[in-house]
């Protein structure tokens, strides 16, 4: 019998772990999050740094960071760094995550790329009842460390469950125009009362204050008042991060949600008291700071897509870092004097929030 040769299969072996060839989806996806990852954190090291060095007074970066390892001899820069300027920056990398990680929530939610907490008027709703704090003098002797927070806590749900009331349509669904004109519309009721509030109190000396709260700014940052937003920060991202895959499950709609298992009322009531919990108690220590929960979300989609568990700690460490340098530029653009971090965010984010409008009527007239 004639020994019939061997075809050799034309199929090629499946590459093995150790060969070198192209790296599997999941894995460029992987490595990108990671490499996302790693840049961010060090952006946010050099806007600390650059942070704690630059202001009316400049001071080495060398001397900063032995000042921070505390390999430094007794300096006169040590209380600059310690004392006056880490505080601020700790405050202002809590603030901006929590904003943005709100903002990129709010957006999942409501299945609207122009939510933000300032927009649907969550801040102001908190701004309003820390500033009624403040003047009617409502627990004053605990007002920074319990009082405070709690009211904006309050203000800010009961503000966000109006905007959504108002916006919702008869059929459950929302549309971007609903949306954005009951949060203006609920805005600016909040603010004709936070005005009516400073009117009837009468005290000069109430001003600022109330400047502060609706202006937004972070010159007020002390160590005893850290501990509070870094707490709620952190829990509160760990708690929207190990909810990612239902917010993912609201991107394919109300009703797709629901066929997939997702009870999205009771999802939506839950997660809506987390964000208002968050942005209250950031509102509370540093006044109402808008646009950074619009812009950065869409930053962050474009570099780690839309999938909310790598989506949710990128746009945590970019909101971080965009605000560190906004409050590094507010207080050295007119140094010695120091302007709210809330002005330039809005200068910043009232330019985007119109070509976003713009782009989406663009689609529109597309369709």
């Amino acid at each position: 019998m004639t020994d019939q040769p061997v075809r050799r299969s034309r199929t090629r072996p499946r590459p093995q772990a150790d060969r070198r060839g192209p790296v599997p989806p999941e894995g460029r996806t992987g490595l990108r999050f990671a490499a996302v990852m790693a840049t961010l954190t060090l952006a946010l090291a050099a806007a600390a740094i650059a942070a704690l060095a630059w202001g009316s007074v400049r001071i080495p970066a060398a001397d900063v960071v032995h000042i921070l390892t505390g390999n430094a001899d007794p300096s006169p820069y040590r209380t600059i760094v310690l004392d006056v300027r880490l505080p601020r920056v700790l405050l202002g990398a809590a603030v901006g995550a929590g904003l943005a990680v709100v903002g990129t929530t709010l957006q999942a939610l409501v299945r609207n790329p122009l939510a933000d907490p300032f927009l649907l008027g969550v801040s102001s709703g908190a701004s309003a009842a820390a500033v009624a704090v403040i003047v009617l003098g409502i627990g004053a002797g605990m007002a920074t460390t319990v009082t405070i927070p709690a009211a904006s806590f309050a203000g800010a749900f009961l503000a966000l469950l109006v905007v959504y009331a108002l916006a919702r349509e008869p059929g459950g669904g929302f549309t971007t125009s609903r949306l954005i004109l009951a949060g203006v519309a609920v805005s600016y009721v909040l603010a004709a009362l936070t005005s009516l509030i400073l009117v009837v109190s009468a005290r000069a000396d109430h001003l600022k204050e109330v400047l502060y709260w609706t202006l937004g700014g972070l010159g007020s940052a002390r160590w005893d008042m850290l501990a509070v937003p870094l707490t709620v920060l952190a829990v509160g991202t760990a708690l929207l991060i190990a909810l990612a895959r239902p917010l993912d499950l609201l991107l394919v709609g109300e009703e797709g949600a629901t066929v997939l298992g997702l009870d999205t009322a009771r999802f939506r009531a839950a997660v809506f008291v987390l964000t208002s919990l968050v942005t209250g108690v950031l509102v509370a220590h540093s006044g109402a700071i808008g646009f950074v929960g619009l812009m950065v979300p869409h930053a962050a989609r474009m570099l780690v897509g839309a999938a909310h568990r790598a989506l949710l700690p990128v746009a945590a460490l970019m909101g971080a870092v965009f605000l560190v340098v906004a409050d590094l530029a507010a207080r050295t653009v007119a140094a010695p004097q120091d302007i709210p971090v809330g002005v330039l965010t809005a200068l910043t984010g009232g330019p985007f929030f119109l070509w976003l409008l713009r782009r989406g009527r663009t689609r529109e007239e597309a369709a």
